[in-house]
């Protein structure tokens, strides 16, 4: 047991790169639940707490006795590259399995079959592939050693930031070894949040939960109506801002625009966003490197963006919800004594939020409209096809399938290419849930909004 405390504390310094780095309360605590296998754990704990070092030094600690690999379930690019870095940091060999490195897929899970990997990193959507499900995970299962589901607040359609896929979670553990070890961890579960993790990921879920609050963060509200007025104040701020930081916007076109406008202004910024592809790992590591003054992103700069020594972060709006807003503003201040955090609210800003709301589920009529054309197709339509036959977006038409092909039971279901309906009938319980989370955004956006009005 003590060579254990003791080699936990050196991977920790090791990963930290402080030769007199300690561990922070609960941390040392939580490695060594994992590692003696008591059963499954969720921590709960700020940004910038070091829950990735439990996961990766539990990991390294279960690998050095012969255990099997781990396998770390993240809902972003930009948040795996960081943990696979941070990894092999810490001696790892660690890989991620992700949209921008299909080149590589093939020899990753080569690999993790023949147990050359010590960590491996999905998303939610690679985990619930059917491919990959029978190929890759169904070999391992027995072998793996540890399951990690970072950013765990999106599996439940409570949290802010709630990921269809991330559902899928409770199908794969129901059928993984009773003995697997199991971590989540989120830095915005509230108690809510946490009930309903407890139902999915349980039974005898162990919660850590610690002080959320982030001293070192201060925290500004500023109203500006009109973009103009924003756009003016940040070319002037920015030039006397010191340090680097992110800016969030609700939408890409807002982050492109504003990216460009700052740029006429001579400050080095980029936009950053679901639709930068190929360049956002380059952004990503040019913030990393102090190269730009910041990134003007949307969320997909969000969840588990490690730069410790972020010394802002501003919005161009309000986000839609506390939680979500505390979640974003946590990136910055990690490592510092001082860090901002800047809400500049705008006007814009309740139409966005509102569309976000309402478009984040089905209308009935989509529904009943792909139900329909899958009725009259006994081999099944492929999304284009169904594209091709209805008045939907590809967008909506996307989500529309990923959320009744996510039910359970599901009513459509993928067969190869095509969509094919099942025996199963959609249940009201879809629409109640639709319902009950619509009015909850509503009045979480209420909130937030009430917060804006008190602080600024």
């Amino acid at each position: 047991m003590e060579y254990l405390r003791n080699r936990a504390l050196e991977l920790l310094r090791l990963g930290a790169g402080v030769a007199t780095a300690s561990f922070h309360e609960q941390q040392e605590d939580a490695i060594q639940h994992i590692v003696e296998g008591r059963g499954k754990l969720l921590v709960v704990q700020k940004t910038g707490w070091g829950k990735s070092f439990v996961y990766f030094i539990a990991t390294k600690l279960l690998r050095e006795n012969n255990k099997g690999p781990a396998l770390l379930v993240s809902p972003l690019i930009a948040l795996m590259r960081n943990q696979v870095d941070a990894a092999r940091r810490m001696g790892l060999q660690a890989e991620a399995i992700h949209s921008d490195n299909k080149s590589e897929h093939r020899r990753i899970e080569a690999d993790f079959r023949n147990n050359d990997i010590d960590i491996l990193l999905v998303t939610p959507e690679r985990l619930g592939n059917e491919v990959f499900s029978t190929t890759v995970l169904a070999p391992m299962a027995a072998r793996v050693s540890l399951l990690i589901v970072d950013e765990a607040h999106c599996i439940s359609d409570w949290g802010h930031d709630f990921r269809p896929h991330y559902r899928l979670l409770e199908r794969v553990i129901r059928n993984l070894p009773a003995n697997m070890r199991l971590l989540a961890t989120t830095a915005t579960a509230n108690d809510r949040v946490t009930n309903d993790l407890d139902s999915v990921l349980g039974p005898n879920l162990t919660v850590y939960r610690g002080d959320l609050n982030r001293s070192s963060l201060t925290l500004q509200t500023i109203r500006m109506p009109s973009q103009a007025e924003r756009y003016a104040w940040l070319a002037e701020q920015l030039t006397t801002l010191t340090g680097h930081g992110i800016i969030y916007t609700l939408t890409v076109k807002d982050a492109n625009r504003l990216a460009q406008w700052l740029k006429c202004h001579s400050i080095k910024v980029e936009a950053y966003s679901g639709e930068t592809g190929s360049q956002r790992e380059a952004l990503e590591q040019a913030l990393l490197n102090n190269e730009v003054k910041a990134l003007v992103g949307t969320t997909a700069l969000g969840m588990g963006y490690d730069k410790p020594d972020l010394s802002f972060v501003i919005h161009f709006q309000s986000p839609g919800s506390v939680v979500a807003y505390y979640q974003q503003v946590g990136r910055a201040g990690r490592a510092l004594d001082s860090a901002y955090g800047i809400l500049l609210s705008g006007e814009e800003e309740e139409r966005i939020n509102n569309y976000f709301i309402e478009s984040a589920f089905p209308s009935r009529g989509e529904v009943d409209q792909v139900i329909a054309e899958l009725e009259q197709a006994r081999e099944g339509l492929s999304v284009y096809e169904l594209m091709f036959r209805l008045n939907i977006s590809q967008g909506r038409l996307d989500h529309t399938i990923d959320l009744l092909s996510l039910e359970s039971p599901p009513p459509i279901v993928k067969v190869g290419p095509k969509y094919q309906l099942t025996t199963s009938v959609l249940s009201e319980g879809f629409w109640s849930r639709a319902e009950r989370l619509t009015s909850l955004r509503c009045a979480e956006k209420q909130r937030m909004q009430e917060y804006v009005g008190l602080s600024s």
